[in-house]
Order: C-alpha cells, then sequence, then structure tokens
C-alpha cells in the first residue's frame, strides 16, 4: 500500500492563508455585489487588538446660512461626532480526514482544500450577515429604514415593483445609493414567473441576474415566516457594511493521530462585517465572541447615523 498524503504534506500556512482569505472573498456574491466593502482604517483597527472597534464620523453640518452685516458678528456653530462601533468576531472550525479525503486525492490538494474551506466561510459569513440584520432591525431606533407592508390585505402586501420603489424611498433623495438586492429563494422564484429579472453578463463573461438595475443576491438564510407567508428582503447600498480581516495568533493549524490514522485542519479566523452606522452595544455575552444568536438580539444594536446614510432597508412582504 502507498503511503498517504498528510494535510501537513500539503498545507504552507503563509500560503493557505492569504489563499482562503481571497478566495472567500471572490466566492461570495456578498463581496461580488459590492454590498461589502474593505477599508484601510478598519483593517488597522481589526489588527489593533481589543474586541470592540471604536469608530468616530464627522456629523454633516446643519442649519441655514446667516447673514452678512457689517455690524453683526457671525454666530458659529459646532462640528459634532457620532461614534461607531463595531465588534471583532472570533471564529473557527476544524475538518478531519473523513472530510478532506477527496480533496487530499486530487492533482493540488492544497488549493482542493483551499477552495472547500474558502467555500465554507463564504457561507458562514453570510448567516453571521443576515443574524446581524435581524438584530440591526430589531432596534428600535431602525425604524426610518423598514418597509412593512405585511399586514395590508391583497396585492397591497405582496412584492411588487410598486411596493419596491417604496421601499428604496425610504432613504428619499438618497435612494440611488442603493444598488443590490438580497432575496429568499421562493420570493426569487416569484420574481421569475413575474419575468421581472433581467440578466447582464460581467467582465469575465459571468450572468447576473438583475431586478430594475439591481444586483441580486438569493439566500435562504433571510428569515420568513412560512406560516403567514411572510418575507424578508433586504436592499443594500455599495460599501453598507464594512469588512476587515483580523490577525489570531495561529490562522491555520494541522494535526494528525497517527493510532487512528486521522489528519486534521483547523482553521481560525478574526474579522468584522459591521453594518455602517449602527452600533455595537456589547451588553453581555455568553463568549468572547458574539454568536449568531446575539448578533440576533436587538439589545444589541443602536443607530448612531443618520437614516440616510444607512445604506440598507429591511422590507417585509408577501408574494
Amino acid at each position: 500500500m502507498g503511503a498517504k498524503t498528510k494535510i501537513s504534506d500539503v498545507i504552507v500556512p503563509e500560503l493557505f492563508n492569504p489563499y482562503v482569505i481571497d478566495r472567500t472573498t471572490e466566492k461570495s456574491a456578498l463581496f461580488s455585489s459590492g454590498i461589502i466593502a474593505t477599508n484601510p482604517e478598519l483593517d488597522k483597527l481589526a489588527s489593533a487588538g481589543g474586541k470592540i472597534l471604536h469608530m468616530p464620523q464627522w456629523n454633516d453640518l446643519t442649519g441655514e446660512s446667516q447673514i452678512l452685516s457689517d455690524t453683526v458678528p457671525l454666530e458659529t456653530k459646532k462640528i459634532t461626532t457620532s461614534q461607531d462601533m463595531a465588534r471583532l468576531h472570533m471564529r473557527g472550525d476544524a475538518w478531519s480526514t473523513n472530510d478532506l479525503a477527496g480533496a487530499l486525492a486530487g492533482s493540488d490538494p492544497m488549493k482542493a482544500i483551499g477552495d472547500l474551506v474558502a467555500n465554507y466561510w463564504a457561507r458562514d459569513m453570510q448567516r453571521i450577515l443576515i443574524a446581524t440584520l435581524n438584530g440591526v432591525f430589531a432596534a428600535a431606533s431602525m425604524g426610518g429604514n423598514l418597509h412593512d407592508i405585511s399586514k395590508e390585505t391583497g396585492d397591497a402586501a405582496k412584492f411588487t415593483a410598486k411596493s419596491f420603489i417604496d421601499a428604496q424611498f425610504k432613504l428619499g433623495d438618497a435612494y440611488e445609493s442603493l444598488t443590490a438586492i438580497a432575496v429568499h429563494s421562493r420570493v426569487y422564484a416569484e420574481m421569475n414567473k413575474q419575468d421581472l429579472i433581467q440578466f447582464i453578463q460581467d467582465s469575465s463573461g459571468r450572468l447576473i441576474a438583475t431586478y430594475r438595475g439591481f444586483h441580486i443576491i438569493v439566500d435562504d438564510g433571510i428569515p420568513f415566516d412560512n406560516t403567514n407567508g411572510i418575507f424578508t428582503t433586504y436592499l443594500f447600498g455599495a460599501g453598507a457594511i464594512g469588512y476587515a480581516e483580523g490577525t489570531p495568533d495561529v490562522p491555520t493549524e494541522t494535526d494528525r493521530d497517527s493510532l487512528q490514522g486521522d489528519n486534521y485542519l483547523i482553521n481560525r479566523k478574526h474579522f468584522v462585517l459591521h453594518p455602517r452606522g449602527v452600533k455595537w452595544e456589547e451588553g453581555s455575552i455568553a463568549g468572547e465572541s458574539p454568536t449568531n444568536a446575539e448578533l440576533a438580539d436587538g439589545t444589541h444594536w443602536t443607530r448612531v447615523w443618520d437614516n440616510k446614510k444607512i445604506r440598507v432597508v429591511k422590507f417585509v412582504h408577501k408574494i
């Protein structure tokens, strides 16, 4: 019997870690749609230590201009700031030979394993973002970005071009900042039945589904009430979610149980995935990092920016 490939034979952490990070962003529909954006300042904060990232923001200047006079001096006004705060997520997972056996048999096992891990993190980060949005919109301060027609009767409660426009204009004259829409697959199916979907080709030749110019993201992790047929749809603007990679002490490790003949791959991530303008309130959490259930708790979130600046709208409807 020939020697079996070991995880430690093919995984070079210095090459594997950046590969997984890059491939995760490439494979994520959230990144490709432009919803999630990196930021150099956020990158620095994520790697600087600490679990809470403080991001002060200058507020817009308000009020009317003053009439110039040669006898009455101008009155000075204050320039104010608001404090956005993000949470550092500290997550990890481990896989054994059984999960990776097929990848180990490939012609380039490190690439194959890296793609498996990148796919996993792309899906998991999408779940984390949905949990975050559930919590953000459970906060009373986010009512100005919520359009809920689910209690209406008949067609008035359904996803239509008209009701979508009403949701879009929750941001008033900032409506054009919204560029993508995340829907449950059943909503996407209904949009197809109504022939509402158009496809455009990106620079790589890949077809992208759009609705009224909005990039469509389909995710069954978006919550819906099956009993009452109520769905949630999210409208996003470019860069609505800030993202940064932190630096775990040991991002990737391999191990082997020689007696059992099992190989192990352990992968850890520190990252920020934060809706800009909605402050994280630490409060009480069970562990070192919030769970998805804790992220979905509205008591952990408070709006600190003007509603128009927060490029996310929650649209609740039927189909």
